[in-house]
């Protein structure tokens, strides 16, 4: 068996790579490299530099490595540029994926794992989501999450390919420290970079109806999330046909406040954050029901949040030496 794994050289695609390869899968990365990084492809992985809009490349790929099923992670992600550039989320989102899927029929690929996002939520007004909480997103970016949830699902419909979208609650940590993330855009990079620039961490809002007044998510390690692809990847292949829709989170919320606590004592910073007025669209909570998978493929978080904050400040301070405490 051998996984094409687009966006593989990204920080989640790595560690997925990192996932199947250490299961004994065969993994091949096709990557445009536009915020991916080479060096992550391990050694043995072939790496194909393109643009999952390159209807050719996919094809040639397809055949010439004999795969036989796709994890398709390569996307653009960034909710606060969705909104100004949506026609360029539409086109590399779901343009990009019509282009993969008509490539992945073609070559009669079995097995297709699409990464979605709780970002198709919206903001739910539930204590727990589950698959079947409406969908409504906020943003072109959950929005393109979403239209690709239903193409990939009426393909496999049409065609009889094996399908599966994981929506993603919040990723963190890292199985290396050179596998960590190096974007700046979600809680625990951000208080990272504010504790290294000496500077408080920010809360965006204090005053929401959570028993601490911040908001709730549910945070997922990076290498429990790899581990849900490799299990559902050979799910589908054990069950031509099958169509997934699955959370990927651990059930339980952490507050902001109670992260930034967590974040200064692991790192031995002490710096209390500073709270700032809330941005526009946060819901208060937003915790994953983690209930299906576990019924569908018996894959359960091992991982709790001092796990993600430890492994995500080594590769945050390998990368920014100066940031470390003695």
């Amino acid at each position: 068996m051998t996984w094409l794994i687009t966006g593989g050289a990204g920080y989640i695609g790595s560690h997925v790579v990192r996932a199947m390869t250490e299961a004994g899968e065969r993994a091949v990365v096709y990557d445009d490299l536009s915020s991916g990084i080479a060096e992550r492809v391990p050694d043995g992985v072939p790496l194909v530099v393109g643009s999952t809009l390159d209807g050719d490349l996919v094809a040639k790929t397809l055949a010439e490595h004999d795969v036989t099923g796709v994890v398709h992670l390569a996307a653009k992600k960034q909710v606060g540029e969705s909104v100004d550039l949506p026609l360029h989320y539409y086109r590399e989102n779901v343009e990009g994926l019509r282009v993969l899927l008509e490539a992945v029929t073609a070559a009669e690929v079995g097995a297709f794992v699409f990464s979605s996002s709780a970002a198709v939520y919206g903001m739910p007004d539930v204590d727990l989501v589950t698959e079947e909480t409406p969908c409504a997103p906020m943003s072109p970016y959950g929005e393109t999450k979403l239209a690709g949830e239903w193409l990939v699902r009426a393909t496999g419909r049409a065609t009889g390919l094996a399908t599966a979208s994981l929506r993603y609650f919040n990723v963190a940590g890292a199985a290396t420290p050179e596998l960590a993330d190096v974007g700046v855009f979600n809680l625990v990079p951000m208080v990272f970079e504010k504790l290294t620039e000496n500077a408080p961490p920010r809360i965006f809002g204090d005053d929401y109806p959570t028993p601490d007044g911040t908001c709730i998510r549910d945070y997922i390690h990076v290498v429990d999330l790899a581990e849900a692809h490799v299990a559902t990847a050979r799910a589908l292949l054990a069950t031509p046909g099958l169509d997934l829709t699955l959370n990927i989170g651990r059930g339980e919320g952490v507050s902001v406040r109670e992260m930034i606590d967590t974040i200064n004592a692991v790192t031995g910073y002490d710096r209390p954050p500073t709270v700032t007025p809330r941005r526009p669209g946060d819901p208060a909570r937003v915790v994953a029901s983690a209930d299906r998978i576990a019924t569908e493929l018996g894959w359960k978080a091992k991982h709790d949040v001092n796990d993600m904050i430890t492994s995500a400040w080594q590769g945050w301070v390998r990368r920014h030496p100066e940031a470390a405490r003695d």
